[in-house]
Order: C-alpha cells, then sequence, then structure tokens
C-alpha cells in the first residue's frame, strides 16, 4: 500500500491551514489550547463560521449538503483542524446520526433532519447508555411501545454527552423480547423539548457539566420518527459506532498536546533551572509516546489506504479506539506532570469562564491541565470500553 499523500492531497492540506490560520476566532482557539470548557454559543458559532465555507460535516455527500470529499481530504481536515486547537463540533448529528438517516432513513427522514443538522438549527444528543448496559449495550431497558400512530418511550439514560446544548436525540429502546436480546432494539428520533423527558445534569470528575441523565416518561413521538424497521436498531448502532471508535480527528489533537508537553519540557520546569527535557528519563517518556503515536498514524494511514481503495475492513477501528485512547491518557499525564506543582491548582470558575479581570491562580495556561487529565480517564470507556474491544479483537481476530 501507498501511504504517501499526493501532490493535490499535500495542496488541499495547505488550504486548510491557512484556512484555519485565517478564520479561527483567537479566543476560541486559547480556550481550546488550554482546555478551557466551551460554551453552546462558542461551539456554534465555529460551527457557522465552518458551516459558511460549507466544511461543518466534511464526511457528507455533496448531495446532502456536504463538500464531497475523500476519504483521504476528510482525514486531512481532520488532521488540522486538532492540530489548529480548533473547537469541536457537537457531532452527535453531523458526524453519527447524519449518516445514519442518510444510509437507512426514508426520505421524508432526510428531507427535514439533514439540512437542520447542517445548518446547526438542531443539535444532537445519544441516547445510548442506561445504569445497566454501558459497554453491554444490548442488555437496555428503555422501552417503546406503538399505541396507535405513537410510539410511547419510557425509560432512562445515563451519561447523555451536551443534552442540555441540544434539541434532538436518538435514543435506542426495547421494542420487542427476543431470544437473542440484540434483536428486539429499534432507533428513534426524538425533540427533547416533547413533554415527559426530564434532563438533569451530572458533573464529571473535573467539575464539568458535560454529560447528563435523561428520563423518559410517558413519552410519545409519532411512528415515523423510527429509523429503519423495528428490530433492526442493533444493526444501526453498529454501523454508527464503526464511524464513532475510528477517532480520527483525535489524531491531530494528539500531535498538538504531544508539543505543548515538549514545550512544557523545554522550558525551565525543575528547581535547578535546567530544562526538564534535559533529564533522562522524562526524555525517553517523551520519545517513548511519539514512537506510539507515530505507530497509531501508520495503522490509521494503513486504514485509510484500505478505505481509498474500497477493500473491506477487519478490526481496525477496535485497535484505532484503544491505541488512540491510550495514546491521549498518557499525552495528558505527561503534560501534568512537565507542569509539576503548577499543575495543581485550578480556578472551576476560570475553567468555564476565563479568568476576566481576577489574577490568574499559577501559570493561566496551566489552569486546564490536571482537569483534562482527569477529563480523559473517559476515553478509553465511551464508545465500547477498551476492555470490550479487546475482547472484540481476540475473538475477530485470533479466534479466541
Amino acid at each position: 500500500m501507498d501511504f504517501r499523500f499526493s501532490p493535490e492531497d499535500i495542496a488541499f492540506r495547505e488550504d486548510v491551514r491557512a484556512f484555519f490560520a485565517e478564520k479561527l476566532p483567537a479566543d476560541l482557539k486559547s480556550k481550546t489550547a488550554n482546555a478551557q470548557a466551551l460554551t453552546r454559543d462558542e461551539i456554534m458559532r465555529w460551527h457557522g463560521i465552518l458551516h459558511q465555507k460549507g466544511w461543518a460535516a466534511p464526511n457528507w455527500p455533496q448531495e446532502y449538503g456536504g463538500p464531497g470529499w475523500s476519504v483521504t481530504e476528510k482525514y486531512v481536515f481532520d488532521e488540522e483542524h486538532g492540530l489548529a486547537a480548533a473547537p469541536r463540533l457537537i457531532q452527535f448529528g453531523l458526524g453519527m446520526c447524519g449518516p445514519v438517516i442518510m444510509a437507512f432513513g426514508t426520505e421524508a427522514q432526510k428531507t427535514f433532519h439533514l439540512p437542520r443538522m447542517l445548518s446547526g438549527e438542531h443539535v444532537w444528543a445519544q441516547g445510548y447508555s442506561e445504569p445497566g448496559a454501558g459497554s453491554d449495550l444490548a442488555s437496555l431497558t428503555t422501552r417503546a411501545k406503538l399505541d396507535g400512530d405513537e410510539w410511547v418511550i419510557n425509560g432512562r439514560k445515563l451519561w447523555t454527552t451536551q443534552a442540555h446544548m441540544a434539541n434532538w436525540v436518538f435514543l435506542l429502546a426495547r421494542t420487542s423480547d427476543e431470544p437473542k436480546k440484540q434483536l428486539g432494539i429499534s432507533f428513534f428520533l426524538i425533540p427533547l423539548d416533547t413533554p415527559g423527558i426530564t434532563i438533569r445534569p451530572i458533573h464529571l470528575i473535573d467539575g464539568l457539566h458535560e454529560t447528563n441523565e435523561v428520563i423518559y416518561d410517558e413519552v410519545r413521538i409519532p411512528a415515523a420518527n423510527i429509523v429503519g424497521n423495528p428490530g433492526e436498531g442493533w444493526t444501526i448502532a453498529k454501523h454508527l459506532l464503526a464511524h464513532e471508535r475510528m477517532g480520527g480527528g483525535a489524531l491531530g489533537q494528539h500531535k498538538l498536546l504531544l508539543a505543548q508537553v515538549k514545550a512544557l519540557a523545554a522550558a525551565d520546569q525543575r528547581s535547578d533551572g535546567r530544562p526538564l527535557a534535559d533529564d533522562s528519563d522524562f526524555a525517553r517518556r517523551i520519545a517513548n509516546l511519539e514512537t506510539e503515536l507515530r505507530a497509531l498514524e501508520a495503522v490509521m494511514l494503513k486504514t485509510l489506504a484500505k478505505v481509498s481503495a474500497d477493500k473491506a475492513l477487519g478490526a481496525e477501528a477496535n485497535v484505532i479506539k484503544i491505541r488512540g485512547t491510550e495514546v491521549h491518557q498518557r499525552l495528558t499525564e505527561l503534560r501534568m506532570e512537565a507542569l509539576g506543582q503548577d499543575a495543581i491548582p485550578y480556578d472551576f470558575e476560570a475553567l468555564e469562564n476565563g479568568w476576566g479581570n481576577r489574577a490568574p491562580v499559577g501559570a493561566e495556561y496551566a489552569n486546564g491541565v490536571t482537569p483534562r487529565y482527569m477529563h480523559m480517564r473517559k476515553v478509553s470507556i465511551y464508545s465500547g470500553s477498551n476492555e470490550i474491544q479487546h475482547n472484540i479483537y481476540a475473538k475477530a481476530v485470533l479466534g479466541l
């Protein structure tokens, strides 16, 4: 396989990089680079800039309003987006539900939902995990019962990321009891202002409000709000999760984190005034992590080459999910260690709203480092825990 980028792809990268340099607002870049929380309005401001350019949904075909990029162009865009410290858009509609509707939805669903996802009028959340159904998603107990021309939904979802920022949710619910529990699940589209829906905030270990508990109590939606046929939800969910686990957009973020660690290590970060980069043990850890990051990039490029050649993928998504999340966690850990005692204090209000006229506590750029380290403990759990990914790989590739 040829992993080299063509001259056209290299020129495309330069165009994308120039666009970010010109159009990415400095305040959004600073907050993203320093791991500060962004408000809904700030995220949607960047969404609007990308939408005006036609780049809000880089994985969408032209027929639905996307740029119609090749998989290589999308890969390049995602990497440059991360390297530029651009805010990550809310992806549950653009990156997950949108492609599902394109693949499995009715023409009416495509006509109504896709333009509104693209413009940002409708922002989506994902209703999957439950108290007893996280990585074992097929054990979900939320139910949907057909009553005339309406579905009636009852249940409880946990860890619903950014539901407080969304106005729609795509949801898995059980519509029948089958011997194989995956067969009785269906996929629904639900406006979050529907009577009977209650959203309760969950504050994570870093103190920020990102996830939610969502209660569905006799929630009635039109029968037409099911995607596909009853019982096809598991097939649809697997289609969606394969895209989510690829994590292509994270490579640029990883490279940016590595550059930040190197910059910190090159500064005076030790009591004797010598750069931390001169410490052989710390330098070795940076080198090992950079090697792992390059190995991950090689796997992603190999996968990209297979997709570009229309070759079937095996367990690549599982491998990328495992190694990508492990590298991400170790990078945030190393960045925190590089700061040493400067990483200890942080101000929660500044994490959400900035310092304003107040004097920073410690180094201003360090305020988000420890919270981000704690926050990233989650990445090896969501989208199917890494333990589950290892089991899938062992079964599919090793035959265990």
